[in-house]
């Protein structure tokens, strides 16, 4: 059985085809309404205006805008931005920009909820749009693969009590040996209450100690009922999606050097790991 795709944009044809079993399940993820939404504001103190910032070639945000359009899954990609310049450049390489974010919510203290509040709120007032799914990609992440995307949207879909989906990946400290200063003393940032005979886990190897995720800003999906019913972005049941290849995360200047070497990296099909990409 066969679904065909027609983009109208670029005059492309894509024809897919699944085993019986999986037709149904697929006809109904190309029924569904997935946006990505990038949110993208133009001020920045640690890299100023480091959306725009040349990587490779290509702004940052051009990355990320790339991706979306790549999914097999995504249908609509969006850049929420409050800089004209930046909307300029996201529409240049194929984003949609269907307004401009209010400053007030494009603060370095502004959060993910209320910039998405207002995207959701926009589209259904304005357009009459209502996403099923939302994927939330951040231009800070521009050494994406797009398969790996595309898995997460499947993994969240297949999944319709979870209100949204996270990625993760193992980080390089645990915070069972971190500590907080209170007064005049150390105070371990965290204890193991459930375990009690280890009275001092800051003291025991890693590998005796509970495993632990970092939130990496790869790819997060969400629902609108999460944001406009909760109140929330992430809500209650939320999926993880495990990230074991290389990526970049952008905050700082020498974060774009890494990118740059994972880029090169997967121009010339070289296979990096977490472990190795550091060995040169």
């Amino acid at each position: 059985m066969k679904i065909i795709l027609v983009n109208k944009t670029y005059g492309t044809v894509t024809t897919i085809y699944f085993a019986s079993k999986h037709f149904e399940f697929a006809k109904k993820v190309f029924s569904m309404k997935i946006l990505a939404l990038i949110p993208a504001r133009g001020g920045s103190k640690g890299v100023p205006r480091k959306n725009l910032k040349p990587l490779c070639g290509k702004p940052l945000i051009a990355y990320s805008i790339q991706c979306a359009l790549d999914s097999k899954k995504i249908n609509r990609v969006i850049v929420s931005t409050d800089d004209t310049e930046i909307a300029e450049v996201a529409k240049k390489y194929g984003a949609e920009v269907p307004f401009l974010r209010p400053s007030e919510l494009a603060q370095d203290q502004s959060i993910d909820h209320e910039v998405f509040l207002h995207a959701l709120n926009y589209l259904k007032s304005q357009e009459y749009y209502s996403p099923d799914v939302v994927v939330h990609l951040r231009p800070t992440c521009p050494t994406r693969n797009v398969e790996l995307i595309d898995k997460a949207i499947e993994l969240f879909l297949s999944n319709p009590k979870a209100d949204s989906l996270r990625s993760i990946n193992i980080p390089k400290y645990t915070p069972y040996k971190m500590w907080r200063i209170d007064g005049d003393t150390l105070q371990p940032l965290l204890k193991l209450p459930e375990f009690p005979e280890f009275k001092e886990p800051y003291n025991m190897p890693r590998q005796l100690l509970p495993a632990v995720y970092w939130q990496n800003g790869y790819v997060d999906i969400t629902k609108p009922r999460t944001v406009l019913d909760l109140g929330m972005m992430c809500g209650f049941y939320i999926l993880p999606f495990l990230i074991k290849e290389p990526f970049a995360e952008l905050d700082y200047e020498e974060s774009f050097i890494e990118a740059e070497k994972i880029l090169l990296a997967q121009e010339q099909g070289l296979n990096l790991t977490l472990e190795n990409r550091h060995s040169s």
